[in-house]
């Protein structure tokens, strides 16, 4: 079968990104910043194989054949799926010359290690010139892949398939007029409980802990393992190795904690698609040149936000939770209760850094970005005017004065990654985990007791089923509709808030 041969070949380009991927992990983790620029023509070499094997001649012979035998198929037939799957990805990738994509994947590792530095010794002359190329490469690879609404559509499509400029902005109008008075409500009672949170953790405890949490939610360490980094991330090179880190503050717990958690419920939908996914097209993004099981970027932070903000900062889960973190930290939780703790995590105080806002000032962080992006991508913005501009919508939206750049600009790893565009699905995983979460607490009440008595078996089989199993078999929206009966929307998203913070 042509279908079969056409499989096998995806299973290799599987391969080579999981190869790839494995790179990646070490280049943030381990690498001895002197491998930076052998390690960027690794990397470069090894996107430009699989990405020439996807885009060859000998595929787009056995798409086109496999066509003809899926075309006989049932309508839903996920071997149809498949090969159109695969069809999209090979057009897209024979329009994009090989040595644009070279440049992308050659100047990442290059351009990380710059912004390593560039954060550490707060200078962004030291980063701008790897961003200026970063940039210039992604407008030409834009181009290639075409656009008809705004160039910037062409880089949402990589990380959120459908999603487009016009629609962002109208659903960051509906979240912005919503959070503002929830917001507003919030800071008018301050409770002064987040100092508790800056006292002296040791960073080996810290570890043991967030290991702990990760554990307790599910995560299988017989196929992950925990690492530390400057920025956590999780990254899969099939579901039977999914690994996470989160990073170490030694004066500030809730980063490891919260970073643990965060990157678990990405681990966990990697961790559960269906076995039968493994090195095919339902767990690789062949469009972005990634071996992920998520459906798209925002799907897999609807399940990062759900594990960290609906699970991880409720009560009910810190009275349980609160007594063994407290045995391991005496000294600095001795005088907290498990209540003091809760309201310490869910302290409202809108921040510089992205990665420690609280729930409420999270998404104006993540507007900022994408304003930012659309706008370079777009040519409107030039890269020497992104400190001016992030300075200016910091203090437009969240009333702050940035004092330098390591707090504004050079925060996050993104852009010296290539991920411009990616920005937009922490918003929409905030979206769709409020979503998800409202439709399984109302589909069985074992969830909500389960979550109660620190069984998250429930919620996590209901996820399995409605979300993770599928991998890349259906589209964020697919899977929204049938689990929730409706598509992308905010209303679950401003109640959960409203009812959390509101009041």
């Amino acid at each position: 079968m042509t279908i079969q041969a056409l499989g096998e070949r995806i299973a290799t380009v599987n391969d080579i990104l999981c190869s790839l991927g494995v790179l990646v992990w070490d280049s943030r983790t381990m690498m001895p910043s002197g491998g930076a620029v052998s390690r960027g023509f690794q990397i470069a070499t090894l996107t430009r194989t699989a990405r020439d094997l996807l885009a060859s001649d000998d595929t787009l012979r056995l798409v086109e054949s496999a066509e003809r035998e899926a075309a006989k198929l049932p309508a839903d037939a996920l071997d149809r799926e498949a090969v159109r799957q695969v069809r999209e990805a090979v057009e897209a990738h024979r329009r994009v010359p090989g040595d644009v994509i070279e440049r992308r994947a050659a100047v990442r590792a290059r351009a990380n290690a710059a912004w390593i530095e560039a954060r550490a010794r707060d200078d962004f002359s030291t980063f701008r010139p790897y961003l200026q190329e970063t940039v210039a490469n992604t407008r030409e690879y834009a181009d290639a892949l075409g656009w008809t609404g705004h160039r910037y559509d062409a880089l949402l499509r990589l990380y959120e398939p459908g999603e487009t400029l016009e629609r962002l902005r109208r659903l960051f109008a509906e979240l912005r007029a919503g959070l503002k008075p929830i917001l507003a409500a919030a800071r008018a009672r301050p409770n002064g409980a987040g100092a508790i949170l800056h006292r002296t953790f040791p960073v080996e405890t810290q570890r043991d802990v967030a290991l702990g949490l990760a554990r307790t939610l599910g995560y299988d360490l017989s196929r992950g393992r925990l690492d530390g980094t400057v920025h956590p991330f999780e990254i899969s090179f099939t579901r039977e190795d999914v690994r996470i880190t989160t990073r170490y503050n030694e004066t500030f717990l809730r980063p490891a904690l919260f970073g643990a958690m965060h990157e678990t419920g990405h681990a966990l939908y990697e961790q559960n698609v269906d076995p039968a996914f493994s090195r095919t097209v339902f767990a690789t993004d062949l469009l972005g040149l990634y071996a992920v099981g998520g459906t798209s970027f925002g799907a897999h932070e609807s399940q990062s936000r759900l594990w960290e903000n609906h699970v991880g900062r409720s009560l009910a889960f810190w009275r349980l939770q609160f007594p063994a973190l407290k045995e391991r930290f005496p000294e600095a939780l001795g005088d907290v209760t498990a209540e003091r703790f809760y309201e310490a995590v869910t302290t409202v105080e809108p921040g510089l850094i992205r990665t420690d806002a609280d729930e409420l000032t999270y998404d104006f962080h993540i507007m900022l970005r994408v304003d930012i992006e659309a706008a370079l991508i777009g040519g409107e913005m030039e890269v020497d005017d992104v400190p001016e501009a992030w300075r200016k919508a910091m203090k437009d939206g969240l009333g702050l004065d940035v004092p330098n750049d390591r707090l504004g600009c050079l925060q996050d790893i993104h852009w010296s990654s290539g991920m411009i565009g990616s920005f937009c699905t922490y918003t929409i995983g905030n979206v769709m985990a409020a979503q998800l979460f409202e439709a399984a607490l109302a589909s069985d009440d074992a969830i909500a007791a389960g979550l109660e008595k620190g069984d998250y078996a429930p919620l996590a089989g209901w996820l399995r089923e409605n979300v993770w199993r599928h991998g890349r078999s259906r589209s964020r929206e697919q899977i929204l509709v049938a689990a929730t009966g409706r598509g992308l929307e905010t209303g679950p998203y401003l109640r959960y808030l409203a009812g959390k913070y509101g009041a």
